[in-house]
């Protein structure tokens, strides 16, 4: 009797062949995995920053405005009207616009109360008429406190002459001013206060962004690297309208676009900035600052300080008994030298990143003040590879 051999349905396969179908979609899949994390991964680092925060549109700014003004209400901290005779001017004639007449008794006008001050405001770009900006107040004369004034109507104008904006209300110091008979404490600057939405705009700098078919943007920090890659993010995302002109400028052709859909979608594109290799020295507070790409090729470094100390020791001397002696004091004094002679001469390795700069100068065992001394140095062998601004 001969039997048939076995063969089990297509789709009952042995559990032999469904483990090598799943090794093999594992394997397949696991290329695929890895490259979508080195994707995830490498493109935050070539686009990070967003190109309204590091350009600006050429034409939109800011103006500054500045106005003269009265304050009032202080507690005996003003100006003396005997020496500041802006103030008593300015004084009479506010009075006199009142209709209070005192000019034959200006003179007799002894108020501490008043002050002179300087009022200054940022007018931003499209501000309405209507609209509210902060704005600072500084004194002018001799007053010694701002604190509890309050600002009378001052005009802001700018630089055309023109009144924009006008100003008034109570100051805001954050300072602290106390004295008593033998002693005075004083934190923060109290001739100098600001009034949040202090002023009303009542002029507008006429602009129409949408008339301008040919705009330009300009770069906060100037770097043809940075303004070539603004144009080719541009020029990929919404079309070829945009071409750099130099470091700090790229133009923009937007014939038949709408501008400010246009600008809008070039303010949310995303590139990376490229910056220069330089060194900032602040010598005054010896502060140091140093860009992603300053590099130091390899150089030997030996620093010593020399210090030499004195120390005076007074001792005194006292005479015999019956030696009919005085008693005198005799000068001791110690000198000590220190060379640092026990200093060796070490060398610093050439850097691949900033991180290993940082670590091989700080492996020198130096403060900031001689890093500096340090750092000139490298610069004046030609070994710092990148611009060292001294301040």
């Amino acid at each position: 009797m001969t039997g048939k051999p076995f063969n089990p349905p297509s789709n009952h396969r042995c559990p032999a062949a469904r483990r090598g179908n799943l090794a093999s979609i594992l394997l397949a899949a696991i290329p695929l995995a890895l490259c979508g994390l080195l994707l995830s991964a490498v493109a935050p680092a070539f686009a990070q920053i967003r190109v309204k925060d590091i350009a600006d549109l050429e034409g939109v700014r800011s103006n500054q405005l500045v106005g003269y003004g009265l304050v009032v209400g202080l507690n005996g901290t003003g100006d003396k009207l005997d020496s500041s005779v802006f103030t008593r001017q300015s004084l009479i004639g506010m009075l006199e616009r009142l209709g209070v007449n005192t000019r034959d008794q200006a003179a007799k006008l002894q108020t501490k109360n008043v002050a002179a001050v300087m009022v200054t405001a940022e007018l931003p770009a499209f501000a309405r008429t209507g609209g509210r900006i902060d704005i600072a107040v500084s004194a002018l004369g001799d007053a010694t406190n701002l604190t509890g004034g309050t600002l009378l109507v001052t005009p802001l104008l700018g630089a055309d002459g023109e009144v924009y904006a006008v100003a008034q209300g109570a100051l805001a110091t954050g300072a602290i001013a106390a004295r008593g008979a033998a002693t005075s404490v004083t934190r923060g600057v109290p001739t100098a206060a600001r009034i949040a939405n202090g002023a009303t705009v009542e002029r507008e700098v006429p602009f129409r962004l949408d008339k301008h078919a040919g705009t330009r943007i300009g770069l906060r920090n100037p770097d043809l690297t940075t303004a070539r890659r603004i144009a080719d993010a541009i020029n990929h995302a919404i079309g070829p309208i945009a071409r750099a002109t130099d470091p700090h400028t790229v133009a923009l052709n937007m014939d038949g676009r709408d501008p400010i859909e246009t600008l809008a979608r070039i303010g949310e594109l995303r590139v990376q900035p490229d910056t220069a290799a330089i060194v900032i020295v602040e010598e005054a507070s010896g502060t140091i600052v140093m860009g992603a790409n300053v590099r130091i090729s390899t150089v030997a470094i030996a620093q010593g300080n020399l210090t030499i100390r004195v120390t005076e020791t007074p001792e005194v001397s006292q005479p015999g008994a019956f030696s009919n002696g005085q008693t005198t004091v005799v000068d001791r004094t110690q000198i000590q030298i220190d060379d640092q002679k026990d200093r060796k001469l070490g060398i610093l390795h050439g850097s691949v990143t900033l991180r290993d700069l940082v670590a091989s100068l700080n492996a020198l065992g130096i403060g900031p003040r001689d890093m500096i001394s340090i750092l000139q140095s490298i610069k004046a062998a030609g070994a710092l590879q990148a611009d060292l601004q001294v301040r």
